[in-house]
């Protein structure tokens, strides 16, 4: 697939949501250009470029994740794909009416949102899957302009404390009064922020985070909606 193929085409969107997707070679975080430069070199056949959201323009509930992982989404170009974190997450999808159930491991699997949309905190994939703060401050404008972009919006769903305190202040919120927490929930800016631990296999392995915990949060994120 070619880079043109792959990155979303501008002139099919308001601008409002053209600005909420940071060009193909963004050069905002030098430390993560250059990584996805030399990822281009070692890895021709990934996408390597920044992730763009996924999901439904009239989404209610907006799934903020933390950052692409090297061989899941900086492979496939769509946020959650390809790697353990996303089945988890779009099980969840499915189980509650967020989707049509037809995840799979590419991007060409028929997959649809409905009523969601799932973005990253961070687009481009960090090396060792660790941004720093500044990479996060900087990204931060692309979830404002996301959020902006969402004219139905009602629920941000938080996976893990960066994405969380991403949100948070996006929303003009205090991490010292809104403190992340595993079903957290917050009202801030006209919307609620619920959060959860990141379905990372790290948290699920451990079982710091188990199915029964993850699908409650959606539970509560599909009654808020109701």
């Amino acid at each position: 697939m070619t880079i043109s193929a792959m990155v979303t085409d501008p002139h099919v969107m308001s601008e409002t949501e053209a600005a909420s997707e940071p060009p193909y070679f963004c050069q905002r975080c030098p430390r993560l250009f250059d990584f996805l430069e030399d990822c281009r070199e070692r890895l021709p056949g990934h996408f390597n470029g920044p992730v763009p959201s996924f999901g439904d323009p009239q989404a209610e509930l907006l799934v903020v994740g933390l950052a692409p992982g090297l061989n899941g989404a900086n492979k496939t170009g769509r946020p959650f794909t390809g790697d353990a974190a996303g089945d988890l997450l779009y099980k969840a999808l499915a189980e509650y009416g967020f989707s049509n159930d037809r995840f799979g491991l590419t991007i060409d699997d028929g997959l649809a949102l409905r009523r969601a949309m799932i973005t990253n905190a961070v687009r481009c994939v960090p090396p060792q899957n660790k941004p720093i703060g500044a990479e996060i401050n900087s990204c931060r404008d692309y979830l404002r302009t996301q959020i902006e972009a969402l004219p139905k919006l009602k629920v941000l769903l938080c996976l893990g404390k960066v994405s969380h305190d991403s949100t948070v202040r996006t929303l003009g919120g205090k991490i010292a009064r809104e403190k992340f927490g595993h079903g957290s929930e917050y009202k801030l800016g006209g919307y609620t922020v619920l959060s959860s631990y990141h379905c990372s296999r790290y948290n699920t392995n451990t079982r710091r985070l188990t199915e029964p915990m993850f699908f409650d949060i959606f539970a509560r994120a599909k009654a808020l909606l109701k």
